[in-house]
């Protein structure tokens, strides 16, 4: 018999809890990737982010990946080091489709020659307000095609 916080958590992880048990929960690796988006974003490395929170940078990869799961407290050191609300790391677990086909895109991204490039040069605009610019933009074109 399910209980109605266990029909909760799969209605909103969108699974039944016994087919979790393949691979890490996918909110788990949905957090990983955000982290590793973040720290990507604002140009730090995996060992200054460890660095920053005082735990190896194998652990900084193992949450990446989603292998570890961040407890509540380290969310929140995390999130202070790379400057951003601890809810930018949930963003888009409405829809675990969109979630995946989103996470699939936006690795392909990150291993692709402009990705790469981009991930490099974006965090040497010293400006926040050029960047959001330059963000507005990219978002503008997007829409258009």
């Amino acid at each position: 018999m399910i209980g109605p916080l266990q029909q909760e958590f799969e209605d909103a992880a969108g699974e039944a809890p016994a087919a979790r048990n393949d691979g890490p929960h996918p909110v788990d690796r949905h957090v990983g990737l955000r982290i590793r988006m973040r720290r990507k974003e604002m140009g730090v490395s995996q060992e200054r982010l460890a660095d920053a929170l005082g735990i190896t940078f194998q652990q900084v990869q193992k949450y990446e990946r989603g292998a570890n799961r961040v407890s509540a407290s380290k969310l929140w050191e995390i999130a202070a080091a790379l400057k951003t609300p601890v809810a930018y790391f949930y963003d888009g677990l409405g829809d675990q489709d969109a979630v995946s086909a989103q996470r699939e895109a936006a690795q392909e991204f990150m291993l692709s020659t402009e990705g790469a490039e981009l991930m490099a040069a974006f965090p040497r605009i010293a400006e926040a307000a050029i960047r959001r610019k330059i963000v507005e933009l990219v978002r503008v074109v997007a829409d258009e095609y």
